[in-house]
């Protein structure tokens, strides 16, 4: 019993001082844990006023800043105004002095206009005795005398004025032609053409005259088969190795040529092989007469012309006017005309199109009857081809011209049929063209003589001095370039030049 007394004795005592241990080390931690708490509190608030301090500091030194700034900026808008102020009394000042001499000049001007009137009246005053005293000696009133003066004044203006047209229209005409002949030499230089010529007749050659028996056929089949296939005639003569096509066609006889030289090398000749043949080539050459066209085109460097007009310009390459390809002069007419256009500043791209296009109507002058000027204006306006270009391809053989351009593709058109060897003629032609030339100078009175010279290019009449004077000598030019224009046909344009020359001869002995 005592035993367990003592044990529970014992135990109690354990608990106890148990207690009392945890008690004091919780104290204890406490007071540790305390004590770390209040030294971390005192390290915030030390760092606290620190970071205060140095805010404190910083706000003092932006304060200071700001004040120096404003301070700053405060004197340099006093100083400003100041400035502004000194101006503003300068204006002033200067305001003052220039009112002041207004002032002065208002004087001025109103003391020198009572002068001037003064004057005027005394200068009237003196006119009107030098009036008086100029009807007294001269008999005429003031109305009589300046209608007198006014009269005189318009004889001598008159006659200073004829004399001054006459000069400035003799300045103009030599001026016009010096330009002229530069604009229109420089434009036939920078253009070399070749002299062309038409072949009315095609002759094609063969290996041997036994192949014109094959031509010809069994009793003329071959031929005549021929003849109708390509429209053409056939000429078998005693010609050595040779036949001839005729045809007004230059394209039938072109088809016919190639016909009948793929027809000879080929060796076989009856009427089915030349139908075929013949359709063969036309298909061929309306092939051909198109890339001609559209190396025509190119060439030129004209745009926006359609199938069916470049068409008509191949077959241009086969048409011949007084011994002149179509084509080449067509060629020829585009160039020169687009570099006279550039030379004067008109439009040099109507000029171009307009010179290619105007003889166009002459790839269908054997099919549609009329002007090939009007066909080829009509086929031009049918193929889109605007106004402007129409009228030059229409007014290229008139005298009246709608425009600049109209005018340049006439003229172009007259230098290349102008130029040497561009159309052929024969000798007889050409010499009655000269006497009927020299005979239209011969037939006015008061020539004396009378000459056709530059290859009928200009015409000069020798007149008789005492029967002639200048005035008559100018007018006498005018009426044989009148009478030349209505009784003769020539190409380009002819030059009149009426001579009047005076000698005085003695002989000293």
């Amino acid at each position: 019993m005592d035993t367990i007394i003592v044990a529970t004795l014992a135990v109690l005592v354990g608990l106890g001082t148990g207690a009392l241990g945890g008690y004091f080390g919780r104290r204890i931690v406490s007071g540790r844990r305390y004590e770390a708490a209040r030294m971390g509190a005192s390290q915030v608030l030390d760092q606290a006023r620190e970071k205060q301090r140095s805010l404190l500091l910083e706000a003092k030194e932006e304060a200071l800043k700001i004040r120096s700034s404003g301070e700053t900026e405060l004197r340099e808008r006093r100083s400003e105004i100041q400035r502004a102020e000194q101006r503003l009394s300068n204006r002033e000042e200067t305001t003052d002095r220039r009112g002041q001499d207004l002032e002065r000049r208002d004087l001025k001007l109103s003391q020198t206009e009572k002068e001037t009137e003064a004057h005027r009246a005394e200068v009237e005053e003196m006119r009107r005795q030098e009036t008086r005293y100029l009807e007294d000696i001269s008999n005429l009133s003031a109305s009589d005398a300046t209608a007198e003066l006014m009269r005189r004044a318009e004889e001598e203006i008159q006659h200073e004025l004829a004399v001054r047209y006459r000069d400035m229209e003799e300045r103009a005409r030599e001026e016009a032609d010096e330009n002229a002949r530069n604009i229109l030499g420089l434009a036939v230089q920078r253009l070399a053409s070749e002299v062309v010529s038409e072949v009315t007749l095609t002759t094609v050659p063969i290996p041997t005259d036994d192949m014109k028996g094959r031509i010809i056929g069994r009793e003329g089949r071959n031929i005549r088969a021929i003849e109708k296939a390509t429209g053409v005639d056939l000429i078998i003569d005693e010609t050595p190795e040779a036949v001839t096509l005729s045809c007004f066609d230059p394209i039938r006889r072109e088809v016919a040529r190639l016909a009948l030289t793929k027809l000879v090398a080929d060796g076989r000749i009856h009427p089915a092989r030349i139908e075929e043949t013949v359709a063969r080539t036309e298909k061929e050459l309306d092939e051909s007469i198109r890339k001609t066209g559209d190396q025509t085109v190119i060439d030129i460097g004209v745009r926006g012309l359609n199938s069916e007009l470049v068409r008509l310009l191949g077959r241009l390459k086969y048409r011949f006017s007084y011994g002149e390809n179509v084509l080449q002069h067509s060629i020829e007419v585009a160039r020169l005309a687009g570099m006279i256009a550039d030379e004067i500043g008109a439009d040099a791209k109507v000029a171009k199109r307009g010179g290619l296009l105007h003889d166009i109507g002459k790839a269908l002058t054997h099919e549609v009857d009329g002007p090939h000027a009007e066909i080829g204006a009509e086929v031009a306006t049918k193929n889109d081809i605007p106004p402007a270009e129409c009228a030059t391809i229409r007014e290229h053989h008139d005298d009246v011209h709608t425009s600049v351009e109209s005018f340049i593709v006439a003229a172009a058109d007259a230098i290349s049929a102008a130029r040497p060897g561009s159309r052929r003629d024969t000798v007889e032609h050409y010499i009655k063209r000269l006497e009927a030339l020299e005979e239209v100078g011969r037939g006015f009175d008061g020539v004396e003589k009378c000459f056709a010279i530059q290859a009928g290019r200009e015409i000069r009449i020798m007149v008789q001095p005492q029967s002639i004077d200048d005035v008559a000598a100018s007018k006498m030019a005018r009426d044989v370039s009148k009478k030349i224009e209505e009784t003769l046909a020539y190409p380009g344009q002819i030059k009149v030049t009426v001579i009047r020359e005076s000698r005085a001869v003695e002989y000293a002995r």
